[in-house]
């Protein structure tokens, strides 16, 4: 199967949740696709961010993860996604914020002698401040999962009324079923 990192992959709105959303269909055991699995998708998703991700003005060039940082990394992702997904479901809990805090520490402890240029950063470094930074916000509001695919992402409407990670994508599928579903109504009736 052939997966290219799209503008839609990076709908979370923030680096930290675009790492978590990378786990497609994360709580169906039978389809669920870790897209870091793939060490190619891994080391091309600092190149796609670096396009299409909502922070990328923060961090300068990404660089890939380095392969002996890949687990924490994953840790993080992973401490990222049930932190920020509590949080939204009102079930946060100060383990979970620790596991994140620890997570984050562990990546921050690695780089700080890193000699990366000013302009840039590695990947992981990058997600662990931009995963700080969402914890720090003060508007876990702001924070929503999408009805249809699941992933985490910041409602950043004025109102406060974004329902959708995309509108292209999900909020078109969900009106694409809900209108399938009328019709096949009414032509049962």
């Amino acid at each position: 199967m052939t997966f290219a990192w799209t503008q839609h992959r990076f709908s979370g709105g923030a680096l930290a949740l675009d790492v978590a959303n990378s786990v497609i269909l994360r709580f169906d055991a039978k389809r669920r696709i870790d897209r870091y699995a793939d060490p190619v998708a891994l080391d091309g998703f600092a190149a796609a961010a670096n396009r299409f991700s909502a922070e990328k003005h923060l961090f300068g060039t990404l660089e890939p993860v380095t392969p002996e940082n890949h687990a924490a990394f994953l840790d993080l992702r992973e401490a990222t996604d049930r932190h920020f997904r509590a949080t939204v479901l009102g079930a946060s809990t100060g383990d979970g914020l620790a596991d994140l805090l620890d997570a984050a520490s562990v990546i921050i402890r690695r780089h700080k002698a890193s000699t990366a240029p000013l302009d840039g950063a590695p990947l992981d470094a990058a997600t662990a401040r931009s995963a700080l930074m969402l914890a720090a916000s003060g508007e876990p509001e702001r924070l929503k999962i999408c009805p249809n695919c699941q992933w985490l992402f910041l409602d950043r409407s004025r109102n406060r009324s974004r329902t959708w990670c995309d509108m292209t994508v999900c909020g078109n599928r969900a009106k694409a079923s809900r209108h399938y579903q009328r019709q096949k109504k009414e032509l049962t009736a």
